[in-house]
């Protein structure tokens, strides 16, 4: 089959279920590749640092996924 012919299969499907492929495809990429596949900037670990840090010292909370999507899905954006 073509990638393009895929691809229109694809666009034929409902936009849930489209998305629920997207996040299955991601979560497959994510676990068969080594980490070494997606690495991480000297940037992005100075940022992870800095903010581990800002919670173990109390300066930031530490949410959990649920509560924040919660909040978000209340309106409620966390504050930055």
């Amino acid at each position: 089959m073509s990638q393009s012919t895929d691809l229109s299969a694809f666009r034929r499907l409902p936009i849930d279920e489209r998305i629920r492929l997207v996040g299955d495809l991601w979560d497959a990429i994510a676990t068969d590749s080594p980490d070494e596949a997606f690495p991480i900037t000297p940037a992005v670990a100075e940022e992870l640092e800095r903010r581990i840090a800002a919670v173990r010292e109390g300066r930031d909370p530490l949410l959990a996924w649920d509560d924040v999507k919660a909040r978000i899905l209340n309106g409620k954006f966390p504050e930055p």
